[in-house]
């Protein structure tokens, strides 16, 4: 074999390769991403168009009062300005009300106990009186949409999901570039690759400069 065919043949060698190398790694991103992609496209369309989907909250209420050892441990944290309700306040109102509080921090006041409890699709609050111990509980549930589309937000999700979507994220730019770099492999057969390619930066561009003022 002569230095030319060498050189070619270690040259397919490379391209083999890297071929079989961007192939493993965009099937693989594609993959693990497909699930969460699409919830991500059909969040976007709902997210787009949420003023035209009626939204029909769901709203409840709680009452009760809280025992006087558990109100006075809410004082003591109060004067301590503590970051959470004690525990077993937080025990109780899980037991007796099925309300979690989550370590959620209190609002302090003199008169009173209020948490902010928001949640993917929806809200709650919960007060309890210092000077009686009752306690007041509203949740208001936005519908599944609503859920759906907090998640693409990350909207009061906490920091797993928040983990999740940059994990994900990372997952989508994987499947995006190794298919840019497959693409420019095969664009010396499919000559539409380009223009295809340069359709998708150039259309955005322009809806930008002419219609976003």
């Amino acid at each position: 074999m002569d230095v030319p065919q060498q050189l070619s043949h270690a040259s397919q060698q490379r391209r083999a390769f890297w071929l079989r190398y961007l192939h493993q790694w965009h099937w693989i991103s594609s993959a693990m991403c497909l699930v969460a992609m699409m919830l991500f496209a059909a969040t976007g369309i709902t997210l787009n168009h949420a003023a035209q989907i009626e939204a029909h909250p769901a709203i409840s209420n709680k009452t009760g009062t809280l025992p006087s050892a558990l109100l006075d441990q809410v004082i003591v944290a109060r004067n301590d300005d503590a970051a959470t309700l004690p525990e077993a306040v937080r025990d109780w109102l899980v037991e007796e009300l099925g309300i979690d509080t989550a370590k959620q921090a209190p609002e302090w006041s003199p008169e009173e106990a209020y948490l902010a409890l928001p949640r993917p699709g929806g809200d709650a609050w919960l007060r309890i009186e210092l000077d009686s111990g009752a306690l007041e509980y509203e949740l208001t549930e936005r519908g599944w949409i609503a859920y759906l589309n907090d998640l693409h937000k990350g909207r009061n999700t906490g920091s797993a999901w928040n983990w999740f979507i940059d994990a994900f994220a990372a997952g989508c730019l994987i499947f995006c570039v190794t298919g840019l770099l497959l693409l420019k492999m095969h664009a010396a057969n499919r000559s539409a690759t380009w223009p295809l390619v340069g359709y998708g930066v150039v259309l955005p561009v322009l809806l930008i400069v002419i219609f976003m003022h």
